[in-house]
């Protein structure tokens, strides 16, 4: 049915036409000017007037959406070798060259290319094409940079609420991608329960959003990657579960421990092993247990040590690791640092487990939450806790540190040494700073001093050329700074002078634990001669008070 509505109206009440006609002009109102109203006029001169006459724009705004780029490459490394011999190995590849060169076939054909060899080395030799030929000058020092940086990168946790990111990995091939773990290790933290479990792997050429996300059962405290395979990234979670991803295959983990081998508390250190199948890797977690696994078996653990330094391996003893430190240089021994502000140097190849704890050393006052061993000097090791940071060596174990830095008045969280330069190291403290140290020039202040942010710096990384860091704070932001070339470029006889400083620290620290040792002996012997004279405890507690007050005004008026 068609609904119409029809407007009626005569033509005579529209469209009329208009007639115009000619008739002279008429006043049809007049009104006479009143001079008592002249008063309230208020006359202005002169009056202005602008007028601007211009088109009329319209403003219009187009942004195009941004490509994404994908990179693509080919990375060309040594081959010839079997899957099973890995030639960073050198143990391997010799063993691997002493097979083939047991075989016919390879001295017949030496044999046959040794001629051929031959006449091109000779070709070679006639002209020295890298001759140098002005060896006694000496070359003009380069005019050193200054101490700079400059933030390159920026990587925000892209969810909410922000969680803190806890530990950072770089990627083995050439640092091109971070690993970046996220947790709350906040206790009793209302929001964690709408907080997600992912991590995520960041690809530096594209920062804006991440390039893989790793989905844990448990939100993950700490990733490492697999310097033997690159596609295989460790992790521990915060309820003790030991899980690995194969990048390959996307961001679900491929296995994971079960939680009643598992540890009892959050993995706080995970470390890949140098084996030959590069499968094996142990963790450490506050509940006292270091726990060695294989990745291929993962349903329990292959080993398991106790931290307890009374060596009665017992668990009501153990101390709770906070820290694991493993270096390739030495496979059978690994750095755990603790809670109680105690640094264990353990030897995996002991018979015993009691004898697997080899030295104790008491080095601070809190939890440590950071010790790794020196990549020239592997002897030498560096730890951080409460203000300070320490550097030990394992050639004196009943004394204290070598050399330490100042107390800071923040908490310092994390180090790392300079993988370039022997007396470099890098410490992140939670007022948002990071301190680069020079200990070969100058050794009571940084030589150089960042503000990152206002959020504590939980975690701290150097790339493999000491160029770049990367540190991340409580809010899950990381920042990724290049630091200038004077930091990153070793210097002749630099690792010789390193040496030297710490040698001569090291015999200066045992003379003075010798002499400590002497005047305790002499004290006891004094105190022996002497009849016994009872303190009254009263006196004592007041002097020590005093004591204590006149320190912390002292400390006042100081700062």
């Amino acid at each position: 049915m068609e609904i119409r509505y029809e407007y009626a109206r005569k033509r005579c009440e529209f469209g009329r036409p208009c007639n115009f006609s000619d008739f002279l002009a008429e006043v049809t109102a007049d009104i006479p000017p009143d001079p008592s109203l002249a008063d309230d006029f208020i006359p202005q001169d002169p009056v202005d007037f602008a007028v601007q006459e211009g088109p009329v724009m319209a403003l219009h705004e187009v942004n195009t959406d941004r490509v994404q780029v994908s990179t693509q490459g080919v990375n060309h490394v040594e081959g010839g070798w079997p899957k099973h011999v890995d030639p960073k190995n050198s143990e391997l590849t010799t063993r691997y060259r002493e097979e083939v060169e047991r075989e016919e076939v390879y001295t017949r054909t030496i044999q046959r290319l040794g001629s051929v060899m031959e006449h091109f080395i000779r070709q070679n030799n006639t002209i020295d094409i890298y001759e140098e030929y002005f060896e006694e000058e000496e070359e003009e020092d380069e005019e050193e940079e200054p101490p700079s940086y400059k933030t390159i990168n920026v990587l925000r946790d892209p969810n909410q609420p922000k969680r803190m990111a806890t530990r950072l990995s770089w990627h083995p091939d050439g640092n091109r991608a971070v690993a970046v773990a996220y947790c709350s290790m906040e206790f009793q933290d209302s929001s964690r329960k709408d907080m997600i479990f992912d991590s995520y792997i960041w690809d530096l050429e594209k920062p804006y959003s991440p390039e893989i996300t790793l989905k844990p059962s448990s939100p993950a405290v700490t990733l490492e990657y697999n310097s033997k395979d690159w596609h295989h990234v460790l992790g521990g979670c915060y309820n003790g579960q030991i899980v690995y991803w194969d990048t390959r295959k996307g961001g679900l983990p491929v296995e994971m421990t079960p939680v009643e081998f598992s540890h009892r508390d959050p993995v706080y250190g995970a470390c890949w092993l140098p084996s030959r199948t590069g499968t094996e890797c142990f963790s450490g977690s506050t509940d006292g247990q270091v726990l060695w696994w294989d990745i291929r078996k993962m349903s329990q653990p292959s080993e398991k040590l106790i931290l307890d330094i009374t060596r009665q391996d017992q668990l009501k003893n153990a101390l709770g690791a906070i820290s694991l430190d493993f270096a390739p240089t030495m496979p059978t021994k690994f750095l755990v640092g603790t809670e109680q502000g105690i640094i264990i140097s353990c030897n995996r190849d002991a018979k015993t487990p009691p004898e697997k704890i080899a030295y104790v050393f008491r080095s601070h006052i809190g939890a440590v939450y950071r010790v790794t061993r020196n990549p020239f000097f592997p002897k030498i090791f560096l730890s951080v806790g409460d203000w300070t940071a320490r550097i030990w060596t394992e050639e004196l174990m009943d004394s204290s540190s070598i050399m330490e830095t100042k107390y800071h008045t923040p908490y310092l969280l994390d180090t790392c040494w300079s993988p370039i330069k022997p007396a470099v190291f890098f410490t992140s403290k939670s007022d948002g700073t990071v301190d680069i140290w020079d200990f070969l020039y100058h050794q009571k202040e940084p030589a150089l001093s960042i503000k990152v942010s206002i959020e504590p710096l939980l975690s701290l990384c150097s790339q493999d050329n000491g160029r770049v860091i990367g540190c991340s704070t409580r809010m899950g932001t990381v920042f990724l700074l290049e630091i200038s070339s004077g930091f990153c470029t070793l210097r002749k006889n630099e690792k010789t002078l390193s040496s030297s400083m710490f040698e001569r620290e090291a015999r200066r620290e045992k003379v003075l634990q010798d002499k400590y040792r002497e005047r305790l002996v002499r004290e006891q012997e004094r105190a022996r001669a002497q009849p016994e004279q009872q303190e009254d405890p009263q006196e004592v507690f007041k002097q020590a008070q005093a004591d204590f007050l006149a320190h912390i005004k002292a400390e006042k008026r100081r700062r």
